[in-house]
């Protein structure tokens, strides 16, 4: 499933939990033979990389208020999350068949949920 989207800045998507937007690494188009794959050979992989672009805040965890105190106000923004792994910059490792792609200036990304994610490259250096 393909979906467009008709938004100027990137930086306004707001990626919801455990859901993180990766930008496909797309490899070379030859093998070391010499030959030259069509782009769809890419997409029938099983396993494709590409770098993290944005991460959602985690999964949510169950309120920790004592229901014996229900006088306490209860505030709807304080929802405690667990983490993701997945940093913005990581190059992801993922299964293909449980993405879905969007478009966005005539730029491809995925959607990937974290569970999908098989491995994660982290150069500590290469922001430095």
């Amino acid at each position: 499933m393909q979906l467009s989207i008709d938004q100027k800045d990137i930086d306004k998507f707001r990626m919801v939990g455990d859901k993180v937007l990766v930008k496909p690494k797309h490899p070379q188009g030859q093998t070391k033979s010499g030959l030259y794959l069509p782009p769809t050979v890419e997409r029938n992989e099983k396993i494709q990389s590409g770098y993290v672009i944005k991460t959602g805040p985690g999964y949510p965890l169950p309120s920790l208020l004592d229901e014996s105190e229900v006088w306490k106000k209860k505030k709807d923004d304080d929802v405690q999350y667990l983490p993701l792994q997945a940093r913005e910059g990581d190059l992801a490792v993922y299964l293909q068949n449980a993405t879905y792609e969007i478009k966005f200036n005539d730029e491809t990304y995925m959607i990937v949920p974290h569970s999908a994610i098989l491995m994660l490259i982290r150069d500590e250096g290469l922001f430095e």
